[in-house]
């Protein structure tokens, strides 16, 4: 008998517990910290029922070390964190990258800097997301900004994960994390699920750091026959330590190719009242739900705007920010930072349009009323 979709009233955390667990997630290892225990709450309870396994560590270093082996040893594994968690986290951010070990971090983002405001939201941990781990390396961020997103964008993050054999960060904010919709669960059969591939030669051939012609070497698990070494140092194509030149710049090389060729597969934004427009809105996360209805109340008044909503962060979409801003007078970023994607949006834009900002670390949501103001006055102005 054909199984029947369900609608379930969730909080943003919860969806991204189902988009996990529907993306085949079976490790868990966090420590809890606000606004995201949620996640690791739920997870204790479900993971042992599926099979998976929860730890509770001692800290976040911790945690992601622990991620990092699960994810070696075949599982596809996640944590989850704010702020100050994510901070801690970065050294072993670095290390999943240049070891090219595929994770979910979840990063439900609050006010700081340090202890900061742990029950209210931000968004300041953008640029923590691409450049927090030191050294050159790319790497993939999501953004959600409803319940049914923060499922979408979860099982979108492990696909990535997999595909791509990298660490892939979902930013979300406390408002959207704690905020409750319904939504109706897809059946299994309906998503589009990548588990990472695996070698089909001999252990003795097995190349684990081979050049592909995509960029992605197979992946084996620890415990499956094919041995080989695992470091944090820039490595060769076996995975042992090289200060070899020929070897060294190929490889980074190849770290960044993976990603960079395949940018329109990774990409993801959404328009809205693009079309004919003079002011045109970019945010992400909980500020486009506020941007949106500020869009329609100003078209009401006669006002040609429009949204851009950001659901990839890092890379950051350049073609489609160029499109937009190519058919605006005027871009506003509106954002819970002190303006960290309007410096991407600026760079981008290099003249063509006058950007603007309106930014807000108060702790408190940038409301519609607020986006409607600011376009009113950039539009009577």
């Amino acid at each position: 008998m054909r199984k029947k979709k369900r609608k379930f009233l969730l909080q943003g955390n919860e969806a991204v517990v189902e988009g996990a667990l529907a993306a085949g997630c079976r490790f868990f290892a966090g420590y809890p910290i606000t606004p995201s225990t949620e996640i690791a709450e739920t997870l204790s309870l479900r993971l042992p029922r599926m099979d998976g396994v929860f730890i509770q560590m001692e800290d976040e270093l911790a945690s992601i070390a622990a991620v990092i082996g699960a994810s070696l040893a075949g599982l596809k594994a996640m944590t989850a964190t704010s702020g100050p968690g994510f901070s801690l986290m970065q050294e072993n951010l670095g290390f999943a990258c240049v070891a090219e070990v595929p994770c979910v971090i979840v990063d439900v983002m609050r006010g700081g800097p340090s202890t900061g405001l742990p029950t209210l939201p931000a968004q300041g941990d953008v640029m923590q997301a691409r450049w927090g781990t030191h050294g050159d390396h790319p790497i993939i961020v999501l953004s959600a900004s409803s319940v049914p997103e923060c499922f979408y964008m979860t099982v979108r993050a492990f696909n990535l994960s997999e595909k791509y054999r990298t660490p892939v960060i979902v930013l979300i904010d406390e408002v959207v994390a704690h905020m409750r919709e319904t939504m109706t669960l897809p059946l299994p059969e309906e998503l589009e699920i990548f588990d990472r591939v695996r070698p089909t030669v001999p252990p003795e051939w097995y190349i684990p750091y081979d050049d592909t012609a995509n960029g992605v070497p197979p992946m084996a698990a620890f415990g499956d026959g094919y041995r080989y070494h695992v470091t944090g140092l820039i490595h060769d194509i076996r995975g042992f330590p090289t200060s070899r030149s020929d070897e060294i710049g190929p490889f980074l090389k190849r770290l960044f190719r993976k990603i960079s060729q395949n940018f329109e597969q990774i990409h993801m934004a959404d328009t809205f009242e693009t079309e004919d427009v003079d002011i045109t809105v970019i945010a992400y996360g909980s500020v486009a739900r506020s941007a949106k209805r500020a869009v329609v109340e100003a078209r009401a008044r006669g006002i040609k705007a429009g949204l851009m909503k950001l659901m990839t962060i890092w890379p950051f979409d350049r073609p489609e920010v160029e499109r937009v801003v190519k058919r605006s007078k005027i871009v506003l970023v509106p954002e819970m930072n002190m303006g960290q994607i309007s410096r991407e949006v600026k760079r981008v834009n290099s003249g063509v349009s006058t950007v603007v900002t309106l930014n807000k670390v108060d702790g408190t949501l940038i409301t519609p009323e607020e986006i409607l103001t600011k376009i009113m006055e950039i539009a009577y102005t």
